[in-house]
């Protein structure tokens, strides 16, 4: 999934549709592709790689064909299917009268695909979306209406899903379809927009529509009507867009927190696009600037950061060590600042902040630079502080996050520390070119496996109103984990208010586990892996005081049946990458807990953004 741009109207609709795409290129995509309704026929324009290849089979077009009024198109990241032109949207049914594009991923879409077939329906992709597309169309066949046939479809549809859907009989009109994926309306005079974003259609109308989990709407230049699951006609609010990008309404989600947690996906990609082509290219960070020779001649790194950053600091502590083989440390800026600096020209100093603001790290960073040390910023802000202060910048392009508490900004610097680690070890040729080939096809996944999580949270949502009540919470892991423990306790302590603290498994036993009864929650992150048995064990001790345990693993395991209380389960993924995951369902249970208790989840208590004071 990525984008999506739908237009009706008075206008070039091609015109439209391509400078919107273009508007949400920061999301990531290996492919583009528009659908145009001309007179009797739709025509349709597709191209592997960026959108100015798609702009240039589009200029060679004959006039007639591109200068229509209604149109449809799309960007688009691989999730099933390789990056190809045959793979890109628009997709269409045997008879190419239907077209349509898709965010999302239908997971029930290979039990569809051999019933389709039996019915005469010839596959050309290998994408989830043509399964709907000739979905659609064969209820089309029945209901004759391009409506009823979308309504009765994605009743038929488990997963995600953001269509925007068009037939050649009915020219007049773009059926849109969502659940689980944003799709707003842009509302505008004798001319209506489809868009999965808002800078897609800023441009020409400040009014929108934000449609809900399934609702299905019909869209004409000079009306719109949405209809909820239940195929009723309803009236859905319209919507003022602002000016500010801080205040960008939370495209349907109840908070921002909400909303830019299901950005992640999203952020991956456009993280690893140009950065990371496929699992046997190298990694490429243009605004590093240290030769090769200099990055031999590194013998330690130290990473400097606070909160949230601090956590993404000590995951890539891991990651660097295992891969790069140099010894790094991770401190907090606060402490760092107060004592000898122990830095020079041989050292990387990394230092992480969301705003490139924070005053404690940019002091730290000052002290750094004073020692001669190379100067390395990972932020979300190229104009803050910390990046002008930078020797490399390492620029996160998460977004704007509007919620206090960090959450796409944090699973960023995570991809950017990885993509660093990555980078230095092929400079430094210290880890095998397969094992780096299996870490980046394991990255290149991560955008498939987050919405996988994401498109089902019923069981993190169960077990959050569970243990909803807790006066105290404790996190346990261990290895590449830990970080994970404690940043999701953080989280919960940041927006519910909750007592929560992260531990190294092994050191249950030399104190907390005074703390363990029958009302203490203990949550326990262990995936298949080195410290998998060891981490067993320590859950075992817990449950032995009577803990209420809660386990988050990739493993099925029949030790789970007797030992937790309840289990969430990840997609499979390895140790070494598995933080990128685990801390989304600990996101998830954070805000579901604090949702439940009523708490300010966006602006908590005594709680700032960007902090700027030591």
């Amino acid at each position: 999934m990525c984008g999506i741009v739908g237009y009706i109207g008075k206008r070039k609709a091609v015109e439209v549709i391509l400078k919107g795409l273009s508007h949400l290129e920061y999301r990531g995509y290996d492919s583009a592709g528009v659908a145009l309704m001309a007179k009797d026929k739709i025509n349709i324009y597709k191209a592997a790689g960026k959108l100015n290849n798609l702009k240039e089979i589009i200029s060679k077009q004959n006039e007639a064909d591109i200068n229509t009024h209604a149109g449809i198109g799309h960007t688009r990241w691989a999730t099933h299917g390789m990056p190809s032109e045959i793979n890109a949207h628009p997709h269409t049914c045997n008879c190419k009268s239907l077209v349509i594009v898709h965010n999302g991923i239908i997971e029930n879409y290979k039990d569809l695909k051999p019933v389709l077939e039996k019915k005469g329906s010839k596959f050309k992709s290998e994408t989830d979306t043509e399964v709907a597309a000739h979905l659609i169309a064969y209820e089309f066949e029945e209901k004759k209406d391009l409506l009823k046939a979308v309504q009765s479809a994605v009743k038929k549809l488990k997963g995600a899903y953001a269509f925007s859907v068009m037939h050649k009989t009915m020219p007049d009109r773009i059926i849109a379809a969502r659940k689980n994926a944003p799709l707003i309306i842009g509302v505008g005079e004798g001319e209506n927009f489809i868009a999965s974003d808002i800078p897609a259609v800023i441009e020409y109308t400040k009014k929108a529509i934000y449609l809900s989990d399934n609702q299905v709407a019909e869209i004409k230049a000079d009306s719109v009507k949405i209809y909820d699951e239940n195929d009723n006609l309803i009236q859905n609010k319209v919507e003022c867009l602002p000016f500010e990008p801080v205040a960008l309404s939370k495209m349907g989600y109840k908070h921002y927190m909400l909303k830019e947690i299901h950005e992640q996906p999203d952020v991956v990609r456009n993280i690893l696009t140009d950065k990371l082509k496929n699992k046997d290219a190298e990694v490429v960070l243009d605004d590093v600037k240290l030769t090769r020779e200099q990055l031999k001649k590194i013998n330690r790194i130290q990473i400097i950061a606070c909160g949230t950053s601090l956590h993404a600091g000590l995951v890539g502590k891991y990651v660097i060590e295992e891969l790069a083989k140099i010894p790094t440390d991770v401190e907090a800026s606060s402490e760092y600042i107060y004592r000898n600096t122990i830095a020079d020209e041989n050292t990387l100093v990394i230092g992480i902040s969301q705003s490139g603001e924070t005053a404690d790290t940019i002091t730290a960073i000052k002290q750094a630079k004073a020692k001669n040390s190379h100067i390395a910023i990972i932020t979300n802000r190229k104009d803050s502080a910390m990046a002008r202060l930078a020797d490399s910048l390492l620029p996160i392009n998460a977004g704007i996050e509007v919620s206090v508490a960090a959450t796409k900004s944090y699973i960023a610097q995570l991809l950017s520390l990885y993509l660093l680690a990555i980078y230095l070890a092929e400079n430094t040729n210290k880890t095998s070119s397969k094992e780096l080939s299996e870490i980046k096809k394991e990255l290149l996944s991560l955008p498939s496996k987050l919405e996988i999580i994401l498109n089902d949270t019923k069981k993190v949502q169960e077990i959050s109103k569970k243990y909803s009540n807790s006066k105290d919470f404790i996190f346990i892991a261990r290895g590449i984990n830990y970080p994970s423990a404690l940043e999701g306790a953080l989280k919960l302590k940041e927006i519910s208010y909750i007592n929560a603290t992260g531990y190294p498994a092994g050191e249950l036993k030399h104190g907390p586990i005074a703390m363990l009864d029958n009302t203490m929650p203990v949550l326990a992150i262990l995936n298949k892996g080195t410290v998998y048995d060891k981490i067993l064990s320590n859950c075992e001790e817990a449950k032995a005081r009577q803990a209420r345990l809660i386990g988050v693993t990739n493993l099925i395991d029949e030790k789970h049946k007797n030992l937790f209380d309840d289990l969430i389960l990840i997609p499979e993924i390895s140790d070494m990458v598995s933080p990128a995951l685990n801390i989304t369902v600990l996101q998830l249970l954070a805000y579901h807990i604090s949702e439940y208790l009523g708490k300010d989840v966006d602006q908590p208590r005594n709680l700032a953004k960007s902090v700027t004071v030591e």
